[in-house]
């Protein structure tokens, strides 16, 4: 995603690094079939990492993977993938794609195996998009997928997963926010529920909704980050019991299994990408948005984070929480 001089700012063996793309060229030439290096540094910045950037400044929590599935590989790669006379592209993520000949729908699955199934971070995938898309890992396990690697002589087969996000080296977002804006990161107090200063924290991009580690501030009992107060340059700190909430809005919704609904619907509902699915109805409201309420509590909903739906094993779709 980004040329050689940006290697500093990449993982070494992430899913970006200059590593990975040896890798594929390795694959290939082993595999006999054609191989094309394609720069999208440039939609990667934009997209992904003044994304990033600019989604903790505002004091909100982003996920930038999604935000690189959706703009980058399956809008610039697919399109540029197209304009090459190429009808398909293939990526490694453990999801499966159908057509339902009922529907007259492509549907979006979870892989087989649960704990490695990434359709949280793919929902954003439109119809004409998964025409084009194949992923097809999706029908096995990482075990599998290794010894299938293996038996075909692909040194990849033992190459550790990848963990953290590919443009952070140390997984320090805050430091790297800081060393890559020019906006002043200002610090500011702890104030409880009821707005009692605490103490003084670093700046707002250090934290985020749910975090008790990490805040540099004793107060004689476990404090937990309830909300980040941009206008005020607060972080709210509150008691574990009020992490926790019903009820959620989002926007910036796409629907795949279904139109947009224009009626209450009852589904299972992921807040997080580590988050377990948990009973809601998604209520439709103005402006393109929905609110989501559950069934029970639901511990730290973040604010830039995505709300994704779940019909069993089909992606019904998702948005962005507010």
């Amino acid at each position: 995603m980004a040329d050689a001089n940006e290697e500093t700012k990449l993982i070494e063996g992430g899913c970006c690094s200059l590593s990975a793309v040896d890798d594929a060229r390795s694959v290939a030439n082993m595999l006999g079939i054609p191989y094309y290096v394609l720069n999208f540094k440039d939609i990667f910045e934009k997209s992904v990492i003044n994304y990033f950037k600019d989604e903790y400044l505002k004091g909100r929590t982003p996920n930038p993977c999604i935000a690189c599935n959706r703009f980058v590989k399956f809008e610039s790669m697919l399109n540029k993938a197209l304009s090459m006379g190429i009808d398909y592209i293939a990526t490694g993520h453990y999801a499966i794609i159908t057509y339902d000949e009922d529907r007259k729908r492509y549907l979006l699955k979870k892989s087989v195996t649960q704990q490695k199934d990434q359709t949280y971070a793919l929902y954003t995938v439109t119809q004409e998009q998964l025409r084009h898309i194949l992923m097809p890992i999706g029908n096995f396990s990482k075990d599998e997928v290794r010894a299938k690697a293996k038996e075909l002589g692909l040194y990849v087969a033992s190459k550790p997963d990848s963990q953290e996000i590919c443009f952070v080296n140390d997984n320090d977002y805050g430091k790297f926010i800081e060393e890559n804006t020019d906006k002043e990161i200002k610090p500011g107090y702890f104030v409880d529920t009821k707005g009692n200063i605490l103490g003084k924290h670093k700046g707002i991009i250090h934290y985020t909704v749910g975090q008790r580690k990490g805040l540099g501030i004793a107060l004689g009992k476990p404090m937990y980050v309830v909300r980040l107060d941009v206008e005020n340059n607060n972080v709210v700190l509150g008691e574990e019991d009020e992490v926790y909430s019903k009820e959620l809005t989002a926007n910036d919704l796409n629907f795949i299994s279904i139109d947009k609904p224009d009626q209450p619907i009852r589904v299972k509902a992921k807040i997080r990408y580590s988050a377990k699915e948990a009973d809601a109805v998604i209520y439709p409201i103005e402006d393109n948005k929905v609110k989501v309420v559950f069934d029970t509590p639901q511990r730290a909903i973040t604010p830039g984070q995505s709300v994704v739906f779940y019909d069993g094993d089909i992606v019904v779709g998702g948005g962005t929480i507010l």
